[in-house]
């Protein structure tokens, strides 16, 4: 009799964890990422008040427009690292399906019947219609 498996729980803990450190990563990239338009911010009103001069702010704008699109890179492909991750969790979770078993007079059973074969079907076609000859119109004989 087989007896269920139990759930590697240290494994699924690892992947679990694996999951929280993407998660707190998005947000640490985030918070990044909101700095830097803080900081782009600043130098903008520093402009406007007149303490930077045109030159450096559009510099800063390079700059800054850069590091936006290098954080948002990295937090797509930490997106998609935690997208198959959550995959891979699921599936390890989905094996855990119960294997049902019943108490009988006899003992313990499983309740799983045998599978029937499948049986190969052969494929129909489709017969073919007879091409019929076109019919010619007569031709009136001329007299």
């Amino acid at each position: 009799m087989a007896i269920e498996k139990h759930m590697n729980e240290s494994a699924f803990e690892k992947l679990v964890k694996e999951l929280n450190s993407l998660g707190e990563l998005i947000r640490t990239r985030q918070d990044e990422k909101q700095a830097v338009i803080d900081e782009f911010q600043k130098e903008r009103a520093r402009y406007k008040v007149g303490k930077l001069s045109e030159n450096a702010v559009e510099s800063s704008v390079r700059k800054t427009n850069k590091e936006l699109i290098r954080l948002d890179k990295d937090i797509r492909r930490i997106i998609s690292q935690a997208s198959s991750l959550s995959l891979r969790i699921k599936n390890f979770v989905t094996n855990q399906n119960p294997k049902v078993f019943r108490a009988k007079v006899s003992g313990v059973a499983s309740n799983k019947k045998a599978k029937k074969k499948a049986k190969k079907r052969s494929v129909k076609r489709k017969a073919e219609k007879a091409t019929k000859a076109k019919k010619r119109p007569i031709k009136a004989k001329k007299k």
